[in-house]
């Protein structure tokens, strides 16, 4: 197959773009031309915000499957819409389990807790403001689903990546922030109640898109490894990977640590196991995953 990764230079969108190279697709990878792309793979340099410089980069070509790893937004989304849709037979969009932010329920939730038909879009809110973005992330990719749902130009799947963890490339910051506290027995701030959260391994979810790129379902998918972690179960295996002690402190108010959440909104990933994905159980690779990271400081 001939396909198109928008990003993914980095962190599992390199794995991805590695995964389908070895299966033998044609990979073009489509980015500002701040950083270079993979021995194998064809280079295209647009900014993905400028619909001229998209149609111009993009040119003639015609794709069979496109994986957009960097939408935001529901204004990325109406460009990607009208210059992709002539263009692609399959519309694959990186979605996060951060849309479900509003969500609170003891149920593992399913695809149609938010549905993306019912969404409302608001072009005209500040998305190009960085702070803004980062403040409404969940948001920004509900109504980017929003935008392809409303008015669907090719098929297309958005896959609600649970939280990711593993890799030496690991660029959140997140475990680090763990480390250097369980090391030093410093507190880690979490909320009275604190629930546990679904998680996926890095080279897990590089494997899924590939599986979502090759594949023909459409609509929201879940994915995350099976058995959610709490912030103990994960302080106590950084604990032993980097000694020291874990002291949890619980806050009314204020920020938490990374992994802590004061609301339940674990996914259910039993759509995506019914079309043939099998994933991992989460106590498989935490540890691996958790060294690979800690391994690189």
């Amino acid at each position: 197959m001939n396909i198109l990764i928008i990003g993914g230079n980095r962190y599992f969108g390199k794995r991805l773009t590695s995964r389908l190279l070895n299966s033998g697709h044609t990979v073009a990878l489509l980015n500002r031309g701040s950083s270079g792309t993979p021995e194998g793979t064809i280079h295209l340099v647009a900014d993905r915000n400028d619909e001229a410089s998209l149609e111009s980069s993009l040119g003639d070509r015609t794709f069979d499957v496109v994986v957009d790893q960097v939408c935001y937004t529901p204004r990325q989304a109406e460009i990607a819409r009208r210059v992709l849709g002539p263009r692609t037979r399959r519309y694959v969009m990186t979605s996060t389990v951060e849309v479900y932010e509003y969500e609170n329920t003891a149920v593992p939730v399913r695809e149609e807790a938010v549905d993306p038909r019912t969404v409302a879009v608001d072009l005209d809110l500040p998305w190009d403001d960085a702070e803004f973005l980062d403040a409404h992330y969940g948001e920004g990719k509900r109504q980017a689903e929003a935008v392809f749902a409303a008015e669907p130009a090719f098929p297309y799947t958005a896959v609600r990546v649970a939280h990711v963890l593993g890799g030496a490339d690991d660029f959140t910051g997140r475990v680090q922030h763990y480390a250097d506290r369980i090391r030093a027995g410093e507190p880690i701030a979490v909320p009275a109640v604190n629930h546990p959260a679904t998680y996926i391994y890095v080279e897990e979810i590089a494997e899924f898109l590939a599986w979502a790129a090759e594949a023909d379902f459409t609509g929201p998918v879940n994915a995350h490894s099976h058995g959610p972690l709490s912030t103990a179960e994960i302080c106590a295996e950084i604990e032993h990977r980097v000694g020291g002690r874990t002291v949890l402190r619980e806050v009314e108010v204020g920020k938490v640590s990374p992994f802590s959440f004061a609301r339940s909104y674990a996914m259910d990933n039993s759509r995506a196991t019914g079309l043939g994905f099998r994933f991992r159980d989460s106590g498989e690779w935490l540890t691996q995953a958790l060294s690979e990271t800690l391994g690189a400081r």
